[in-house]
């Protein structure tokens, strides 16, 4: 596939891949909040509540401890992945900027940076939201699995050229939120 309008220089055909082939997905888990020694460390700890009203997520409301993030199945994400809520309220995103973990209400997307940027696959937001809706299962309440994930289907074309994109993205987010800010 080429796209038909290209930053000069790139003129690489863009490939279709496997979101799992360029990124790991990675669910969440809660240690038992009855435990006091598991909460009020320095680990933040995201909810679903807390993504999709920002691009980048600094701080999250709850912090677990070293012995919380131990004994549960939550695991610590490194800066730069993007966090995606996986039931009630599917497909809210986010990308963290410290190391972080979050409750079983997310896969979230561990990007290769060898491979693939941040910003670029968080571009791609709503299209993975679109594919999660249509793949979720469940009775009680719908929820998109790690493997299903895995299995979306995603353009990319080479890292530097998606570094262009992401920068030209960037630029364009920073002024809409400053013209937001100006409006309200």
């Amino acid at each position: 596939m080429y796209p038909k309008v290209r930053f000069r220089g790139f003129d690489e055909p863009w490939k279709k891949v496997k979101l799992g082939d360029v990124a790991e997905i990675i669910g969440g888990g809660t240690p038992s909040t009855s435990n006091l020694e598991y909460w009020d460390g320095n680990i933040n700890w995201f909810t679903p509540t807390e993504v999709g009203k920002t691009i980048y997520l600094h701080e999250s409301q709850r912090k677990l401890s070293e012995l919380g993030l131990k004994k549960s199945s939550a695991r610590l994400l490194n800066p730069g992945a993007i966090l995606f809520t996986s039931r009630a309220g599917i497909g809210n995103t986010g990308i963290i900027i410290n190391p972080s973990a979050t409750n079983q209400g997310f896969q979230s997307i561990q990007p290769n940076k060898n491979i693939i940027d941040s910003y670029f696959i968080f571009c791609l937001s709503s299209r993975l939201k679109r594919y999660a809706l249509k793949h979720s299962a469940g009775s009680t309440f719908t929820e998109i699995s790690g493997s299903e994930m895995k299995k979306a289907k995603i353009r990319i074309c080479a890292k530097n050229e998606q570094n262009k994109i992401s920068t030209c993205i960037k630029s364009l987010d920073s002024l809409l939120s400053l013209q937001q800010r100006k409006l309200e």
